[in-house]
């Protein structure tokens, strides 16, 4: 009796499992018939490739463990989607069905499908490989094209792969489609992908932001929505290209016999073929193809996810037939999804080396481009704004090749009632100091330059620079050593100048004699001027000419601290963005604290020289300095003609009104020449500057505010 019960309560058990089951296949069904009418009928698809084919393995594999719930209306028995209403329909002689894709991306998804393709022709481990053709897996929509006695009578989608929409007008418009074929069989249709370029696509979709349009969201879905339009001449101003891959019906048996020979007759006779196609033996060479496309993919002009292999010869094609909706000859071997969903969790910043303040979206780790990714970029508020992302927010996560992975839209009917703005924060994450928006260039920036950790090496190569405080030595493999080194871990430029020998020889590879020649040159940076200790600082904004004006307005760092907006914007050639920049490093208190520690530690230049005396000579003029001079360097040459008020340029133009040529002069000697601009020497430099012969080399570098 207790036996009988318990099958009784077995058999509920799996009656209410398999209705449960039911329930589930039912919802995944009508999901994926939405998301077909989604894409195929709307062109707007509102979910990446990779969820659709997630849903549908879903739903393949529950059929499979539960043969009584396939139905013959199940989206895994047919192709998805069907004509639009205010097209006109055809029915395709021969049916246009999908192909079997691989799930897994690797090699062993070629080597699978080589195992099945043997196994159905009934092929021994010692019999010869198969021979295959290797495609390309375009990302477009499939079209077959009509020729009757070579003219090309009609064109159709796809559809649901036995009626699709008639597009003839539209494809007439296709500049790579031939409107009539020489030499081709009576009754020949043509199959292939109409696809976008890639360039193509950000053109048309600048052009539609321009107008205040809605953008397209990939090239597959602007060269659907262009091929499907009810206005042909909508669908001849956009840039479509066909490429064929198949055949339909065909009035001649031998026509061809393998799908090589088919693509070299189609080729022959005039339509487009992908050159990136070859015919192989065996399931390696299947694999290798694989990787290679891979390999080139992103230099493609259009968009593939994948490849196709399919087996060459049509006798044996024949042999193996069909499987449901599927040629047991053919598979697509995709690559890992370039674009998939994911959610919002968080929105933090990081600061780069220049002191830009980029907010992250950090992200549910989501399998993408070939890779698990947890973060992306969102580059500044305003693309956060115009994503209208907020936290929480499901999203589209887009990585293609080596690309910093992106979000590239968000899905707000899946929002959550408990999402949140981001605001970016006042002040840096790293160093405390205010951080500050860049209007013109829409990014945010800490203003800690001088303190901020995230920026301290940068900072200190450009401090150490020789056009700004000259200690030579001290490059990025140096400065990486006394900043990482925890002996040592120099934090500030003003560390710099509390070294030791005692530190130095602590750090790998640096002896003592290395040691003290950087010490002997920091210690000769103490004596600079004022313009070069301004441009030391890494404002932002700020070069050297602008700094040696900010010097020669303001006469002193303590007048130049206190300067207002009004007052900055006075000096020669800086603007608002100047402005602010200057103002805002100078309001940092710990911008100020660490020049203090600059000035204790002995940096120092001539004070209140003023305003250098207007050379009449060479203020105004640009000049180009080539060649070595007799006794002054370069640089000695230019801190000379920018303190008399010149302009000194690295190339020669028409503008150009001196070069001053020295020995082993190249170029720009010939070029200034040739545009017939006065060539000068050293002493008539000099004698322009009014500078006396026996000059000291050191002067220039010391004895002026540059």
């Amino acid at each position: 009796m207790q036996q009988t019960l318990d099958l009784f309560a077995h058999q509920d058990e799996q009656e209410q499992s398999l209705e449960e089951q039911k329930k589930l296949a039912a919802r995944l069904a009508a999901q994926i018939r939405q998301w077909d009418h989604e894409y195929y009928v709307l062109d707007a698809p509102s979910v990446p490739d990779a969820e659709y084919d997630r849903v549908f393995r879903e739903l393949a594999d529950l059929e499979a463990r539960y043969p009584q719930l396939r139905d013959p209306a199940s989206p895994t028995q047919r192709v998805g989607g069907k004509a639009r209403e205010d097209l006109g329909k055809v029915t395709h002689r021969v049916p246009m069905l999908s192909i079997r894709t691989e799930t897994d991306f690797s090699d062993e998804g070629a080597l699978a499908f080589d195992a099945r393709v043997r196994k159905a022709l009934g092929l021994t481990d010692d019999a010869p490989p198969v021979e295959y053709d290797c495609e390309l897996k375009f990302d477009g929509l499939a079209a077959n094209l009509r020729y009757e006695k070579g003219v090309l009578v009609s064109a159709a989608t796809r559809g649901d792969g036995v009626v699709g929409e008639d597009v003839t007008e539209n494809v007439r418009t296709i500049r790579s489609v031939p409107l009539k074929l020489e030499n081709a069989p009576d009754v020949l249709e043509v199959r292939g992908e109409v696809i976008m370029h890639k360039e193509d696509f950000e053109s048309i979709n600048k052009v539609l932001a321009a107008r205040g349009e809605k953008r397209f969201v990939n090239p597959r879905n602007a060269a659907a929505g262009s091929l499907r339009q009810l206005d042909s001449r909508i669908t001849a101003s956009r840039p479509l290209h066909f490429y064929a891959y198949g055949l339909g019906e065909c009035s001649d048996s031998g026509f061809a016999d393998s799908m090589s020979a088919l693509l070299e007759r189609l080729r022959a006779l005039g339509l487009p073929v992908a050159a990136e196609r070859r015919t192989v033996q065996g399931p390696q060479a299947l694999s290798e193809f694989h990787r290679h496309v891979s390999e080139i993919r992103e230099t493609l002009p259009f968009e593939i996810d994948g490849v196709v292999y399919k087996v060459n010869d049509f006798e044996r094609q024949r042999e193996l037939g069909f499987v449901a909706r599927e040629p047991r000859w053919a598979c697509a071997h995709k690559y890992p999804p370039q674009e998939a969903l994911s959610v919002v969790t968080a929105i933090d910043v990081q600061v780069g080396r220049t002191g830009r303040v980029t907010p992250v979206a950090r992200l549910e780790p989501v399998f993408v481009g070939g890779v698990t990714v947890s973060n992306a970029t969102l580059h500044n508020e305003e693309h956060i704004a115009q994503l209208g992302l907020m936290i929480g927010d499901t999203v589209v996560v887009r990585r293609a090749g080596d690309v910093i992975p992106e979000i590239v839209r968000v899905l707000p009917e899946r929002r959550p009632a408990d999402a949140r703005a981001f605001v970016m924060p006042g002040h840096c994450p790293v160093c405390g100091s205010a951080v500050v928006r860049d209007d013109e260039e829409k990014d945010s920036r800490c203003t800690g330059g001088l303190v901020c950790p995230a920026q301290m090496k940068l900072s200190l190569v450009h401090f150490a620079s020789r056009r700004a405080m000259g200690i030579d030595g001290l490059g990025e493999k140096i400065v990486d050593l006394l900043v990482d080194t925890p002996a040592v871990a120099v934090k500030s430029p003003a560390d710099l100048y509390a070294l030791t020998m005692e530190q130095l020889v602590q750090i790998d590879r640096m002896g003592a004699k290395s040691a003290a020649n950087l010490l002997h040159a920091i210690d000769e940076s103490r004596q600079t001027t004022l313009a070069r200790f301004v441009f030391a600082l890494g404002i932002r904004h700020v070069g050297e000419a602008t700094a040696r004006d900010l010097a020669l307005r303001f006469r002193t760092l303590e007048a130049l601290e206190k300067a207002g907006i009004e007052e900055l914007l006075t000096v020669n050639d800086v603007g608002e963005v100047i402005a602010e920049s200057v103002y805002s490093f100078f309001h940092e208190p710990r911008n100020i604290a660490q020049i203090e520690r600059l000035v204790a530690a002995g940096v120092h230049w001539e004070q209140g020289e003023g305003d250098a005396p207007r050379n009449e000579l060479i203020a105004g003029r640009t000049f180009v300095l080539t060649g070595t001079l007799p006794t002054w360097s370069r640089d000695e040459a230019k801190d000379r003609i920018l303190a008399a008020g010149g302009v000194v340029s690295g190339s020669v133009s028409r503008k150009t009104n001196f070069v001053v040529a020295g020995s082993a002069a190249g170029s720009k000697l010939e070029k200034a020449q040739a545009l017939g601009v006065p060539v000068i020497d050293e002493a008539e430099l000099r004698r322009m500057l009014g500078v006396e012969e026996d000059a000291s080399p050191s002067e220039g570098r010391t004895g002026a505010l540059f």
